[in-house]
């Protein structure tokens, strides 16, 4: 069952990408991207884009996912070539419902590509016949599209593409912001922002982020959501880490202090052995560059049949059958 998900570039990666994303990449037979075409929607630096690209695609290769299934998305060109077909096919109505044009969009100098862009990451899917798509919660909306573009397509052309299923990470799309509990914890911060775990801070600065979590007055450890979102998100910080219940590790922990310490400590045994991969392995470009070449080599080799079938079926290439 093929497996297939994607990162977008828009800031430094967080424990959140981590537990959420980089450690559920696993499938061998899978295609897991740095999505670069998608962090062009809104008013970018190109040269910090170039950056945060690499850094993403070292981190995902340190995460250990599988030789050949990392590669950078716009080395990929089948990803736009399908976009624009899927775009023939999606209507204005869907796409101007889409959570993100409606934050975002409708303001002066909003970019075509943000109102678009659905059928772009609904290409990312379709093009590998990807059954499982591991996303986040914010992202629903985004699989459900490309899973009714897919049956549309069918519908109209023949069948051309799987329709995929939503995979949820079970715990780690709940971490939150330590500064503000109420708020995802967010690689689109700013860089110094104070609640945000940067997978590449250094280890002291990761602790003192864990110790100036915010709590309450209380000093009472339980998991409490709606009462006690900070410290039910340090409880889900340390599931997350260790495998945990987070209902159940509450009773473990008679201080806040007692909590953050645990916390601290099973965040930095899980990034330290990554930033230690990460760091040998930037000592050599040239072998991360072989590795994503090799990556974009297969995800070619694997997407070119599905674009060109999708190309003759609306009457582009080729006879019709």
């Amino acid at each position: 069952m093929t497996s297939l998900s994607g990162i977008t570039p828009s800031g430094r990666l967080t424990l959140g990408n981590h537990l959420g994303a980089l450690r559920r990449f696993t499938d061998p037979d899978g295609f897991f991207f740095v999505a670069n075409l998608h962090a062009m929607t809104t008013k970018h630096d190109p040269r910090r884009l170039a950056t945060l690209t690499r850094e993403c695609a070292t981190l995902m290769l340190a995460a250990g996912i599988p030789p050949g299934a990392v590669f950078v998305q716009s080395d990929v060109s089948t990803h736009a070539q399908l976009a624009y077909l899927l775009e023939c096919t999606s209507y204005v109505g869907e796409l101007s419902r889409m959570i993100q044009y409606k934050q975002k969009g409708g303001r002066p100098m909003t970019r075509a590509s943000l109102f678009t862009y659905p059928c772009l990451m609904a290409a990312d899917i379709l093009l590998y016949g990807a059954q499982r798509v591991p996303v986040g919660g914010d992202q629903d909306q985004h699989v459900e599209l490309a899973r009714d573009i897919a049956i549309r397509f069918n519908r109209e052309y023949g069948e051309t593409f799987v329709v995929p299923e939503l995979h949820k990470a079970a715990l780690a799309t709940r971490i939150k912001d330590l500064a503000n509990p109420t708020a995802k914890m967010s690689k689109s911060d700013s860089d110094d922002a104070v609640g945000t775990i940067r997978l590449l801070d250094p280890p002291d600065v990761i602790r003192r982020q864990v110790m100036r979590a915010v709590t309450d007055s209380e000093n009472e450890v339980r998991h409490d959501e709606s009462a006690k979102p900070g410290v039910t998100n340090l409880l889900e910080i340390l599931a997350a880490c260790t495998d945990g219940d987070p209902v159940a590790l509450a009773a473990a922990y008679s201080s806040y202090g007692d909590l953050k310490q645990e916390v601290a400590d099973a965040v930095l045994a899980v990034i330290e052995p990554l930033q230690k991969e990460y760091a040998r392995l930037a000592t050599d470009p040239g072998a991360i560059d072989a590795l994503l070449a090799q990556g974009r080599d297969r995800a070619l080799e694997a997407s070119t049949p599905r674009l060109r079938a999708a190309t003759i079926a609306m009457g582009l290439a080729g006879s019709l059958p």
